[in-house]
């Protein structure tokens, strides 16, 4: 094994290069033990790692701590510490589920991702429209697999690609199953040296089952399909990073239940760029799209058929979801900055007490 097998290129080369004479070595993480990480190094060698007070302290959220998929610079010693974090090339994240404002970094350094769904109860276009937007943030190539396919019928199958692919035809759609191992083969194309494939989806969809295919061995352990649900018993529950044998390096992440927002408003508008087209043609340049909107030409496409009311509907709430993202932000970070004002205020002051000059005594 290389550090070329594991992504290593030659950006992350210059990035080394400021770090190269501590007598530290590059290493690649492959899991978050939470109190400690899995990594890797270039020779192929596995190390529990633990993070370095600097680290930790110079992150200013959670999302700036070291993720899997993450490139770190390991100082060896009674134990390996984590010195440094590469810069990232390109990470997949999404808002963290509930009311906090914060980042989770899904998977760092990759090159694709494969959003696993089936034709039944885990379709959604709105869903995939949320996929699609954290996708092309991240910049990597994305892919869908329509999974299960034998559970399905063949129209109801090749009506979920169709919609997919209409939804985004830059996106490669696959109709895939495990019990039809040739449907998997077209995903070895994208299994190169180097190249890192994360794959994301709902839990019960068959990512453990397409992985342990492309493993070629038991790497996880699946169970049967439930005849009533369409769904395996087993459940990836933690993010891990695996190498394979053949070349490509998958990284491998737990159900996502809710694909939460984080993304700008660019990225949102590059996803709905025909609502974009369509916008420029209303009447009135405040136009909210509304119902009641007369003069509106988003939705007199709609009147016409020619537009889906549901899409309309999926960018209104991306779009309300991303503002509100923005606002919390911003009040966060104005917190944040209060905070810090007034801790600095506070280490002043005692610095100037504890420095001041003694005061005169009388002999």
């Amino acid at each position: 094994m290389t550090l070329e097998d594991l992504g290593w290129n030659a950006e992350f080369a210059r990035d080394w290069a400021a770090l190269a004479d501590k007598g530290w070595k590059p290493a690649r993480l492959i899991r978050d033990n939470k109190i400690t990480y899995g990594a890797l190094t270039g020779d192929g060698e596995e190390l529990e790692v633990v993070l370095g007070g600097k680290v930790y302290h110079d992150a200013e959220t959670d999302a700036d701590l070291p993720a899997v998929g993450d490139w770190v610079a390991i100082e060896p010693g009674d134990e390996y510490v984590i010195r440094a974090r590469l810069p990232r090339q390109a990470y997949l994240s999404r808002k963290i589920s509930g009311r906090s404002t914060e980042e989770q970094v899904l998977a760092s350094n990759i090159d694709v991702a494969i959003v696993v769904t089936d034709a039944g109860s885990d379709f959604s276009l709105r869903r995939m429209e949320r996929y699609f937007a954290i996708i092309g943030r991240s910049r990597a190539k994305a892919i869908v697999l329509v999974n299960k396919a034998d559970l399905f019928s063949a129209a109801k199958n090749q009506a979920a690609v169709e919609a997919i692919r209409a939804l985004n035809p830059e996106a490669d759609v696959h109709l895939t199953s495990v019990q039809k191992t040739t449907t998997l083969k077209v995903l070895k194309s994208y299994l190169q040296r180097g190249v890192t494939i994360t794959f994301v989806g709902s839990s019960g969809v068959g990512k453990s089952s397409v992985i342990n295919y492309l493993l070629g061995d038991s790497y996880q352990w699946t169970d049967e399909v439930n005849l009533t649900t369409g769904k395996g018993r087993h459940t990836t529950t933690a993010r891990e990073l695996m190498v394979l044998r053949g070349g490509g390096i998958i990284i491998d992440n737990p159900g996502i239940r809710e694909v939460h927002m984080w993304t700008d408003e660019t990225t949102l508008r590059d996803r709905f760029a025909d609502l974009e087209e369509r916008a420029t043609q209303c009447k009135y340049g405040d136009c909210q799209h509304g119902s009641s909107n007369a003069g509106c030409a988003i939705q007199a496409a709609i009147a016409e058929g020619t537009l889906d009311a549901k899409r309309l509907e999926g960018f209104l709430k991306l779009d309300k979801e991303i503002a509100i993202l923005r606002k919390n932000r911003q009040k966060r970070q104005l917190t944040v900055q209060r905070r810090t004002r007034r801790d600095n205020q506070s280490q002043s002051q005692k610095f100037s007490e504890r420095h001041r000059p003694d005061l005169e005594h009388d002999d």
